[in-house]
């Protein structure tokens, strides 16, 4: 599929999983193409990063469920911290690990899954609709009735992927987005590269997302950018610093995303390599 064919099978109001972990290899292509569309009133689900941000810079987003939305080197993204302060959007926030079992009993088609995460933490205080249940075993102990996190479409970004819509992460960690794959109605995997069946190399275990949950692949080159997608490509720290100073300013922001965000991907792409050129030249003036 294309990026805008993705975009297209998505209708406003939807539950939206997205893949990736704070800064890292989230399928930002696809983010950045849901920022140009019309669609509006999303509820996003995510270990969230600038995906969650560009998407409530741009007023798409209703709710937001997570258990944090960071930039990794910038604590807490700029434009989730404004649509907080500014009581934009509504926030569900769990503690990791009960996402995690949301996601899970989601993908097992269950209404909740048991866990002893949150349990003497300020997330029942503030999730006051969070219930507990006791174990019918001689045992009897008290856990979190983590509710499922299920979800109408995933998006994830694998680094490589065949044309039937299997799925390899080939860095450090796989997060969760097999688990978003299976929560999900249908979902719909970008990549690094794409390849034919049978092209994908590395250990079995790197086949993280299986083509059965898979409702359409498309190649994405960079597409993560400007997250972490190593080992193809590191997290772009130089841009990252730019979009959040970028964000905390109405002009500067205005400025960036007509810069950066008023065209399609590839336009994006050819933006960020100019704005790359422009940084070198001002550091070798700065170094004469």
């Amino acid at each position: 599929m294309t990026i805008e064919e993705v975009v297209g099978s998505l209708e406003s109001g939807m539950t939206i999983g997205i893949g990736g972990w704070g800064a890292r290899r989230k399928p930002m292509a696809l983010v950045r193409a849901i920022y140009r569309s019309p669609l509006e009133d999303l509820t996003i689900v995510s270990y969230g990063g600038a995906d969650v941000g560009l998407l409530c810079a741009a007023g798409k987003v209703r709710k937001v469920i997570a258990p944090f939305v960071t930039l990794d080197s910038v604590p807490l993204e700029p434009h989730f911290r404004a649509a907080r302060q500014n009581g934009a959007i509504e926030f569900t926030e769990y503690d990791e690990g009960m996402f995690m079992f949301g996601l899970l009993a989601a993908a097992h088609r269950l209404p909740f899954l048991p866990t002893r995460a949150g349990l003497g933490s300020d997330v029942m205080r503030v999730n006051p609709e969070l219930r507990t249940v006791r174990s019918p075993y001689d045992d009897q102990e008290e856990f979190v009735a983590a509710p499922a996190l299920t979800l109408d479409v995933a998006l994830v970004h694998m680094d490589r992927a065949d044309t039937r819509g299997n799925g390899q992460y080939l860095g450090p960690d796989p997060y969760m987005d097999d688990m978003l794959a299976k929560a999900a109605g249908r979902c719909y995997v970008s990549c690094e590269r794409l390849v034919e069946p049978g092209k994908l190399e590395g250990p079995p275990q790197t086949l993280l997302i299986s083509r059965m949950y898979t409702a359409g692949v498309v190649e994405t080159p960079n597409g993560g950018h400007f997250t972490d997608c190593g080992p193809d490509h590191g997290r772009d720290e130089a841009f990252q610093r730019h979009y959040a100073r970028s964000a905390a300013d109405p002009e500067a922001w205005a400025a960036f995303a007509d810069r950066f965000l008023a065209g399609d991907e590839t336009a994006y792409q050819e933006a960020v390599v100019r704005w790359h050129e422009e940084q070198h030249q001002e550091q070798r003036e700065r170094a004469r």
